[in-house]
């Protein structure tokens, strides 16, 4: 295995290398006095100012050198000047990605560990009530819009209810948060608050992350549910877990350390991939919870047409799609002795 993550760690860079050439190909279509409009915080008035600005960032100068210094910009953490957030990219991404970071994790637990088991009891009592529920409760998991979703049970739980409200804080905690006392640690306030030890504000947020949370694992149990269901019963019908009955193991050994672990590998493949999409910034969800993270940003970013904020994330998520892939492809190993990454 050490082979093959030293290997894929070489090629990294070359995969990360072509990706930012695809994006750099993308602002090309933007000619430099757009560009130059986009890099800037105030928009330049006269016409001397503009070339001023497009000769400070080589805008005129051949392709392959716009390239390198653009290059060399991602290398020093410039990805332009966000017009939406009012702050240059990179420090967007960092205001807004713990947000998104906590909504999936907070989200990503429950839609993992209650879709293995619900999948689980399902092949294990195929065909009776129990797999008969579980189908149904896919298959409408499945085919139900987030939006949709979403927006029901924000109508009956915070307009109805006034349960669990929108947004991430309330306005006396959001008071506490940007007040001098608090120490921000990962921007993610549910863990800031256990480490200042705030309890009310823990709670304050964890109440603010039910809806979004409930609606991102809803729709996602469904998926989870119906790969690990039919990996489960794939696995059940093979002939080692007959013979580990013949043997006489107990029904809840056979399928806890024998088939459960081959069939969760088709699951790592999904989960990462819904882990990976979950950090991207879940767009609908965001927006109808009024979530201030990566989705939201993304979408009010492309509604202002600002290019260069959807550029630098998109550059940001393409990592992140590039690393996903090698945790998983890792994490197939420690499930199955039998794979061998070499």
């Amino acid at each position: 295995m050490g082979r093959y993550i030293t290997r894929r760690l070489l090629i990294l860079p070359f995969v990360l290398i072509g990706l930012s050439l695809m994006i750099f190909i993308m602002l090309q279509f933007l000619t430099p006095v757009e560009r130059a409009a986009l890099y800037v915080n105030n928009p330049p008035r006269t016409p001397e100012a503009l070339q001023s600005i497009i000769q400070t960032y080589g805008l005129n100068q051949p392709i392959y050198v716009q390239y390198w210094n653009w290059l060399d910009g991602i290398f020093h953490g410039n990805l332009g000047w966000s017009k939406t957030a009012s702050m240059p990219v990179i420090n967007a991404i960092e205001a807004y990605f713990p947000a998104t970071l906590e909504l999936s994790i907070w989200s990503f637990v429950p839609i993992i560990f209650i879709g293995i088991w619900l999948g689980i009891q399902a092949a294990v009592h195929q065909d009776t009530w129990i797999d008969q529920a579980a189908r149904v409760f896919s298959i409408i998991g499945y085919s139900f819009p987030t939006f949709v979703f979403g927006l029901l049970v924000l109508m009956i739980f915070y307009a109805k209810l006034q349960w669990f409200p929108p947004g991430r804080l309330s306005d006396w905690a959001q008071a506490i948060v940007y007040s001098s006392s608090w120490h921000t640690y990962t921007g993610m306030y549910t863990f800031d608050a256990l480490l200042n030890g705030r309890l009310d504000i823990f709670l304050n947020a964890l109440r603010h992350l039910v809806l979004p949370a409930i609606t991102l694992a809803y729709v996602n149990w469904a998926l989870i549910l119906r790969v690990m269901r039919s990996s489960m019963l794939e696995e059940i019908r093979q002939n080692y877990i007959i013979t580990a009955r013949a043997k006489g193991l107990k029904e809840r050994n056979v399928i806890n350390d024998h088939a459960r672990p081959n069939a969760l590998i088709p699951v790592a493949t999904v989960g990462g991939l819904l882990l990976f999409g979950l950090l991207n910034g879940v767009v609908i969800t965001e927006t109808i919870f009024n979530y201030h993270g990566m989705g939201l940003f993304v979408a009010s970013a492309a509604l202002n047409l600002d290019a260069v904020s959807v550029l630098g994330v998109t550059l940001f998520e393409g990592a992140l799609l590039v690393l996903a892939n090698l945790i998983v492809d890792i994490f197939y190993a420690s499930l199955d002795p039998r794979i061998r990454l070499e």
